[in-house]
């Protein structure tokens, strides 16, 4: 009995880690594919303040990759953690190969070229009919470049800190490493994606004088409250998780 017990929740373990990087790797992929294709604005003000939130859609799906890694790293430990995060390092290579290669085989004359996929004459404006392919291929190779390296560092700092905090409680406070580690590796994220967004790839939204829309610093700062607001409140569903699945472990 004992014994199918054990086999039973083998199994059980196995489809969990299934769903859990499952969910973390389609996270990742769907994130490089907006990317910055597009951004929204919806600064607020209290008390006469103005609190800059102008985020790019591509971070939205990003808060649950932390989710994913906390119970990852709670659940089946330090090793398997860091294993998942490398997927998704080649994930995001994976995506970044099969974007560069659709773009560059039978690539239209103006591509080869590097001339602009459009032209203006007698104020009508003419569009070349893979246009739209090729600007959401270049704003996805910058989300991904730009992801990459944020990603590596913001992911691994998390899973250091998680299980650092873990062993100093020795295993207590599951709030605290939870929180900490997010905290500060969606901070190092938010400020790495948007530095290598705008200097490396030049991905940021510009007005018309080709001048950055909002600083950097809003930027960064509209980001992380992003994140930090979901990282808060995600440690609701890491609570529930971890109690309902530890009976597995």
């Amino acid at each position: 009995m004992q014994d199918s017990k054990r086999i039973r929740n083998k199994d059980i373990q196995s489809i969990i880690f299934l769903i859990l990087s499952g969910i973390f790797l389609g996270s990742i992929t769907l994130l490089n594919v907006l990317g910055t294709s597009k951004f929204i604005d919806y600064s607020f003000e209290i008390f006469n303040l103005k609190i800059p939130f102008v985020i790019a859609i591509g971070v939205l799906p990003y808060p649950i990759t932390f989710l994913c890694t906390d119970l990852i790293s709670e659940l089946y430990g330090k090793t398997k953690a860091n294993w998942v995060v490398w997927m998704g390092l080649g994930i995001n290579l994976w995506v970044l190969f099969f974007v560069w290669l659709a773009g560059a085989l039978d690539a239209p004359d103006e591509i080869i070229n590097n001339q602009p996929l459009y032209s203006i004459e007698n104020n009508q404006v003419f569009i070349h009919s893979q246009y739209a392919f090729y600007f959401i291929r270049n704003l996805t190779m910058g989300a991904t470049l730009a992801s990459m390296v944020a990603y590596l560092s913001a992911q691994f700092i998390d899973v250091q800190i998680f299980h650092y905090l873990k062993e100093k409680t020795q295993g207590r406070r599951l709030w605290l490493r939870n929180n900490a580690s997010t905290i500060v590796s969606q901070l190092i994220d938010s400020i790495a994606v948007i530095l290598i967004t705008h200097y490396l790839v030049d991905g940021l939204p510009k007005n018309t004088n080709g001048e950055l829309t909002h600083s950097l610093l809003h930027f960064v700062l509209s980001g992380y409250l992003f994140k930090l607001v979901i990282a808060l409140l995600d440690t609701i569903p890491f609570y529930y998780l971890t109690k309902k699945l530890k009976k597995y472990f």
